[in-house]
């Protein structure tokens, strides 16, 4: 059986702000808390950056024979910025949310289903911290349902 590892999560609110870090596994070297911060909103500044680096869009053909079209999509290729960054000792992954919320994802490099376990963690994120009504947005994280829930899926992946 190959093992793999999560080392940590961070939260970056649309404002560029660190709101959430959590350290799973010991492998990642140990930062200031200020350097959490400037991680965070460098990482910000680069995706923002990455964004506007996309190529546009090429305009459709039209089709030669009527069809059928699909539904048109709700995201019509929408840039999307850094999503990915791999080195020989870790990965991040990002997924950015409709609202604009960041989640980096530090596992080792060939940890498999990254995307699955960022769309879990979302709806961690979703039903315990949203959903609690004493939380304002924008704000750092302070949730221990949140934190139980994460521990549960990241230890039964880890």
């Amino acid at each position: 059986m190959v093992y793999r590892v999560v080392f940590a999560l961070f939260i970056i609110s649309k404002a560029g702000g660190l709101i959430y870090n959590r350290e799973f596994h010991a492998g990642l070297s140990k930062l200031e808390a200020n350097d959490y911060l400037i991680v965070a909103g460098t990482f910000h500044g680069i995706h923002a950056i990455t964004k506007q680096l996309c190529p546009a869009a090429a305009a459709p053909t039209p089709p030669a024979i009527t069809t059928p079209s699909l539904a048109p999509s709700p995201f019509p290729s929408r840039p999307s910025g850094l999503e990915v960054l791999e080195t020989q000792n870790f990965r991040m992954q990002c997924f950015q949310t409709q609202t604009g919320v960041k989640f980096l994802l530090f596992t080792e490099p060939h940890q498999p289903n990254v995307d699955t376990m960022m769309r879990r963690i979302y709806e961690l994120y979703a039903d315990y911290v949203m959903k609690n009504p004493f939380y304002t947005v924008e704000m750092p994280i302070r949730c221990e349902k949140f934190d139980r829930g994460l521990d549960g899926f990241v230890k039964v992946r880890s």
